[in-house]
């Protein structure tokens, strides 16, 4: 795993869980759409990385 990978997916982490906790305190709505906001904004980061670097299947 690289380090770029690895430090994104420390990032979602840490997001996910601000996420939970803002649930959970009744945050107000724009402060959990930020999160969310954000928090799918990196997963897309994630997946074109993974895809990226994924191997091609052998034919």
């Amino acid at each position: 795993m690289s380090d770029h990978l690895f430090r994104l997916l420390e990032r979602l982490q840490k997001l996910d869980d601000q996420l939970r906790r803002a649930q959970r305190q009744r945050c107000n709505r724009q402060e959990i759409a930020r999160l969310t906001l954000m928090k799918s904004a990196l997963r897309h980061r994630l997946a074109r990385l993974s895809a990226r670097s994924a191997p091609m299947p052998a034919h």
